[in-house]
């Protein structure tokens, strides 16, 4: 069972910054992608940005230029820097991974307990 640890949310004044934290206890499983979704109260759960084994990166129109997403793949560890943060950034983060078990052909996710952010004044 792979498990998600997040870290480092909490609340920041609109324009201010905050490094989230996701480090993956994996065991046999061998992740090939990381990244980080957001939930708003009564909303759906979004991407906000992803990063591949090879370094590709996807990040939403809401946060480019302002977020990036780094990993330490010998760590199993994704960060993701948020700066000139505004209020409808607010919402619950949550860590994904995603990839395979070792000689099995079934792709699989997993989520972090999610980690809340809130951006006011």
């Amino acid at each position: 069972q792979v498990q998600l640890v997040e870290s480092g949310g909490g609340l920041v004044q609109p324009g201010g910054s905050l490094r989230l934290s996701c480090a993956a206890s994996t065991g046999d499983f061998s992740i090939n992608a990381m990244g980080w979704y957001r939930q708003a109260p009564g909303k759906q759960r979004e991407l906000v940005a992803t990063m591949s084994n090879s370094g590709l990166t996807n990040y939403a129109d809401s946060v480019k230029g302002r977020v990036t997403i780094s990993r330490d793949n010998a760590k199993n560890t994704v960060y993701l820097q948020m700066n000139s943060l505004k209020p409808e950034d607010t919402a619950v983060y949550y860590c994904h991974a995603a990839g395979y078990y070792l000689g099995y052909d079934a792709r699989y996710e997993y989520w972090g307990q999610g980690t809340q952010v809130t951006v006011s004044s």
